[in-house]
C-alpha cells in the first residue's frame, strides 16, 4: 500500500511528489496505521509523544526527541498510543552513496539538528523546491552520520521461535511483577538454560534486559500522559523504589526520566 499525503488535493501518493526532497510537519500526527512501502527515503522527528516502527522482525521505539531513518522501499507500519505525536518529516528521493543511509536508524536528536529541523520548516509542505532548500537539507543529510549514535536498545526484536514469541507476550502482559525465569520456562515448555541460550541467540539481548526494556518502554508511555507521579510510574512499571527506576531508566534512555508537565 502506498501512503497518502492527505493534504494534497489531487490525493497524489508520496511517490508522485517530483521534487528531490518534501518537508512535512504536523500537528496531532494520524500516520497510516496499515503496512506500506513509499520510493523516498523517511527521515521522521519526533517532537511530542511516541511512535513505534513495525518494520520487519523488529519493533522500532521512537521517543520524543528521536528521529528514524527509514530507507525506500521499507515496509513499515506505526502504532501509538500517545495522546498527542507531532513529528517532523523529510522525504528524500536520493541520498549519498554510503551504507549508512541504507539501514534503519534512530537515534536522540542533538540541539544542532533540532535547529535544522526547526529551520526547514518554512519549506512545509511546498512541492516546489528552491536553490536554498536543495543546498540545507543536502547539508542535513549529510550531518546524519555524525549525529548518529548506536540506539540498539530502542530496537524491541521479535523472535521466530513460537515458544519465545509466548514468552515475549507474557512478559508484555506481566511486566508489572516480579517474573522468575523458572516461570518463563514453563511458558516456553523447555529448560531454564535452553531458554536463556535460544532467547539470547534470536534476539540479540537477554531475558532479563529484554524485560527491562519492555518495563522503560511502558514507563514511557505512562509518562506521556501526565497523569503519575516519577513514583507512581516505578511502581505501576514494576520497580520497588523510584531510584531503582531511575538508574535502570538512565540505562536504557541514556538520561533520567522527567515527569511531563
Amino acid at each position: 500500500m502506498k501512503h497518502q499525503i492527505e493534504e494534497f488535493k489531487d490525493r497524489s501518493s508520496v511517490d508522485d511528489l517530483v521534487a528531490d526532497a518534501y518537508v512535512w510537519f504536523e500537528d496531532n500526527w494520524h500516520h497510516e496505521k496499515l503496512p506500506h512501502t513509499h520510493k523516498y527515503y523517511q527521515l521522521t522527528y519526533v517532537e511530542e509523544g511516541y511512535q513505534y516502527f513495525h518494520i520487519a522482525d523488529k519493533i522500532y521505539f521512537v521517543p520524543q526527541n528521536h528521529v528514524i531513518l527509514i530507507p525506500c522501499d521499507t515496509l513499515h507500519r506505526t502504532t501509538s498510543d500517545s495522546k498527542a505525536v507531532i513529528l517532523k518529516v523529510i522525504l528524500f528521493k536520493t541520498l549519498p552513496d554510503k551504507i549508512f543511509y541504507q539501514q534503519t536508524r534512530v537515534f536522540s536528536a542533538p540541539s544542532v539538528l533540532k535547529e535544522m529541523l526547526l529551520y526547514a520548516g518554512k519549506w512545509n509542505k511546498l512541492t516546489d523546491q528552491d536553490e536554498e532548500q536543495s543546498a540545507f537539507l543536502y547539508a542535513m543529510l549529510l550531518s546524519l552520520p555524525y549525529f548518529y549514535q548506536e540506539n540498539n536498545f530502542l530496537e524491541i526484536p521479535i523472535p521466530r521461535d513460537a515458544r519465545l514469541n509466548a514468552v515475549c507476550g507474557y512478559i508484555n502482559q506481566n511486566y508489572r511483577y516480579n517474573i522468575s525465569t523458572d516461570q518463563l520456562a514453563d511458558v516456553a515448555t523447555m529448560s531454564e538454560r535452553n531458554l536463556q541460550r535460544i532467547f539470547k541467540q534470536e534476539t540479540g539481548i537477554t531475558l532479563k534486559k529484554y524485560m527491562q526494556l519492555i518495563r522503560i518502554l511502558k514507563s514511557i508511555e505512562l509518562l506521556d500522559t501526565k497523569q503519575y507521579t516519577l513514583t507512581e510510574v516505578a511502581y505501576r512499571v514494576g520497580y520497588k523504589s523510584l531510584s531503582a527506576f531511575t538508574n535502570s531508566y538512565a540505562t536504557i534512555m541514556k538520561t533520567k526520566p522527567k515527569k511531563k508537565v
